[in-house]
């Protein structure tokens, strides 16, 4: 197998995944395939320097987080954001509690908001994130204790408003006042 055909494999495997890191740290399904492709490119012109193709993953994550970061140091004078969801059909499950997730995401600064998806959604430990933006590892438990609690304040009640809690088997459902059981 050549080295094209193996980055080609991997780029079919990763993708999905890389993209739906990119969507979650930028917040827009046009802007995160952009993010997927040009990390796949940058991957790509490194794929021989890879000596670990188990690796592969976490070089490119890296590679994409960096990227993020790098585009939101740039003036973006020419995009106008706003509040919207993306214009994309809504997934089943709970759409709400997705799109009210990801307007308060959006809140976070680039670095912070890396840090929340990296430890949170693609689940690396602090010293994973600290590795792949380039920081202390105190920094990232800093960063996400601040964007947490930020999140936290955001979000307040919305969370369990959209998502009510599942009934206990056996006990009936609260419907109101605590003094209705």
């Amino acid at each position: 197998m050549t080295s094209a055909e193996e980055f080609t494999e991997f780029a079919i495997a990763a993708s999905p995944r890389l993209r739906r890191t990119a969507f979650l740290l930028c917040g827009d399904w046009q802007a995160a395939e952009d993010l997927t492709q040009a990390t796949l490119a940058k991957v790509f012109l490194a794929w021989r320097r890879i000596r670990r193709r188990d690796a592969a993953l976490s070089y490119a994550t890296r590679t994409l987080a960096n990227a993020y970061l790098a585009g939101k140091r740039r003036v973006r004078v020419n995009e106008l954001l706003t509040s919207r969801p993306p214009d994309r059909p809504a997934e089943p499950g709970t759409p709400e509690l997705r799109i009210v997730m990801l307007d308060a995401l959006a809140t976070l600064p680039p670095k912070a908001r890396a840090v929340v998806v990296l430890r949170y959604w693609e689940d690396l430990s602090v010293e994973q994130v600290a590795d792949l933006l380039g920081c202390s590892p105190g920094n990232v438990k800093s960063q996400s204790a601040r964007s947490l609690d930020k999140l936290r304040a955001l979000l307040g009640d919305a969370v369990t408003v959209i998502e009510p809690q599942a009934p206990t088997p056996g006990k009936r459902p609260q419907t109101g006042d605590q003094h209705d059981q």
